[in-house]
């Protein structure tokens, strides 16, 4: 596979900003990140769109896109990115910016999952990992006593690095059946739990698919977000009938949890 690697000198006043705006290339189909530096196959690669892109953004300049020399990238990355140790002896080896556990929406889902070790074992028996990116989230439900995960993703190479990620931890979480697909959208299936720390558009525009496929007192955990951004998640999943439960934040990110009572 030729990858192309855009440059960029970033000059944001936060550093929650970088994370936004890496979270937005990867709209544009790039999927993996190092520094300044972004990378894309060659073939998604619209150089017009990525300028205009970076033109309406304060804060970054694009100084240039060139195509990189062939190589097995993904050998590359694992050799400067090794294996990630997370709690409960899971590890995790990334092959993008997102998903390692240490971003502050990834860490706040751990951290949750951990604390509710004995509801996950007990009544969390379907959960969704939307968004999966390298799986982390889904593995550490199963850690954590998920007997079924369903994750989804719509990019082919983080399915991939999902599978690679549960081939790692298999020992750990062999009890546990998953499900790992690609596509735009979850199945029209019904999940205790669902997770899914992505963009706050996408969860606004998915918000009604989480409403219908939310088992009766199931929880959905969103993040990924800000606190400008809680008010409408938080009135379009109510409008839909789910109702808010907690929020959680750590620095400038934010985590909902909402819930479906028993009638809707």
């Amino acid at each position: 596979m030729k990858y192309s690697v855009a440059v960029f000198k970033y000059s944001f006043d936060q550093e929650w900003q970088q994370d936004l705006f890496e979270a937005e290339l990867g709209e544009l189909g790039f999927d993996m990140f190092d520094g300044e530096k972004a990378y894309i196959l060659t073939d998604q690669l619209d150089e017009t769109a990525l300028q205009n892109f970076v033109a309406q953004r304060e804060g970054v300049v694009l100084l240039h896109v060139e195509q990189c020399e062939e190589r097995n990238w993904n050998e590359t990355w694992e050799t400067e990115h090794p294996l990630i140790n997370l709690p409960l002896d899971i590890q995790i080896r990334p092959h993008g910016a997102f998903g390692d556990g240490f971003h502050e929406t990834t860490g706040m889902m751990i951290d949750r999952l951990i604390s509710t070790q004995d509801l996950l074992a007990t009544n969390m028996n379907a959960v969704l990992d939307n968004g999966c990116g390298t799986g982390v989230l889904g593995i550490m439900a199963a850690r954590c006593g998920a007997r079924n995960v369903m994750m989804v993703d719509i990019d082919e190479q983080s399915v991939a690095n999902t599978l690679e990620n549960i081939d790692i931890n298999l020992p750990l979480i062999e009890k546990t059946a998953f499900t790992v697909i690609q596509a735009n959208t979850p199945p029209d299936q019904q999940f205790d739990l669902i997770l899914s720390n992505i963009h706050r558009n996408i969860l606004m525009a998915q918000m009604p698919i989480y409403a219908a496929q939310l088992k009766p007192q199931g929880e959905l955990w969103l993040s990924g977000f800000y606190e400008s951004d809680c008010f409408p998640l938080i009135t379009e999943a109510e409008h839909l009938g789910l109702k808010f439960k907690d929020k959680i934040q750590r620095g400038e990110w934010r985590l909902l949890v909402l819930y479906q009572p028993l009638t809707v």
